[in-house]
């Protein structure tokens, strides 16, 4: 039986009157690739940011492997094995593909290096480096400059640099995000490798890539959850039909 990573108990968080999310809960399974969708301002990216600690909640639960999470900082977050990815890519762009890794890697050691050493030669940071390049596909670029690498490398950097620190966990937001059809579908295709080692909590406007990929669906409307299910549930539900796709069938 799968074991469950993430609980999410009638989480809350207002700006103000408007409530950006409003009582939503949700699971997400050891081994599961689950997406959240909705249309544009319907709460996901701030679901997103509650989780990964960017954002603290009004009121409601997070827990990740069993413990509480509400109350810690991102970095702790981060520590505990979250990771996530943002709208906007967030690499360095003057460091090379191998360099950004190498600083997330750096970033989960136990203790400060020693800054009168080459940091290239710290062999298990630059092995967790590596790997994670290796998983994306990025092995031949290591040594180029990120600002160099296509808009489509840049989003598979910013994932490498995610599993550079271990995480179980990983939150994407939008990853396909301004590609072009072949690099979305070589993406899908890496989400896909991740899944299979990873949990992943995935938010996407692409449905065609959503259906490819999710075991289960939420699907949120004005910061609340209007259904979960598979994605077969999902297709069939005529409440999502109506309030996301102006009540035209998912023939996806």
């Amino acid at each position: 039986m799968s074991e469950m990573i993430l609980q999410v108990r009638e989480l809350c968080k207002g700006f103000g009157g408007l409530a950006a999310v409003d009582h939503v809960s949700l699971e997400v399974d050891t081994g599961e690739l689950h997406a959240v969708i909705g249309p544009n301002g319907a709460g996901k990216t701030t679901l997103i940011n509650l989780l990964s600690g960017d954002l603290r909640a009004t009121s409601g639960g997070i827990r990740f492997r069993g413990d509480e999470t509400s109350a810690l900082t991102p970095e702790q977050r981060s520590i505990q094995g979250i990771g996530r990815s943002y709208q906007k890519t967030n690499i360095f762009p003057g460091f090379s593909a191998l360099e950004n890794c190498r600083l997330a890697a750096q970033s989960r050691s136990p203790r400060a290096l020693n800054w009168l050493r080459d940091a290239l030669s710290y062999d298990e940071i630059m092995q967790q480096a590596r790997s994670a390049l290796n998983l994306v596909v990025l092995s031949a670029r290591a040594n180029d400059l990120a600002l160099e690498l296509s808009h489509g490398e840049q989003r598979q950097l910013e994932i490498a640099m995610c599993l550079a620190t271990q995480p179980q966990l990983l939150l994407l937001d939008e990853p396909l995000a301004g590609m072009g059809a072949e690099e979305s579908q070589k993406m899908v295709e890496l989400i896909r490798r991740v899944a299979e080692s990873h949990a992943v909590l995935l938010v996407e406007h692409d449905m065609d890539a959503v259906f490819q990929l999710a075991k289960r669906l939420t699907v949120m409307v004005d910061g609340r959850v209007l259904a979960s299910g598979t994605p077969e549930e999902i297709r069939a539900n005529r409440e999502v039909q109506t309030a996301y796709l102006g009540g035209s069938d998912l023939t996806l």
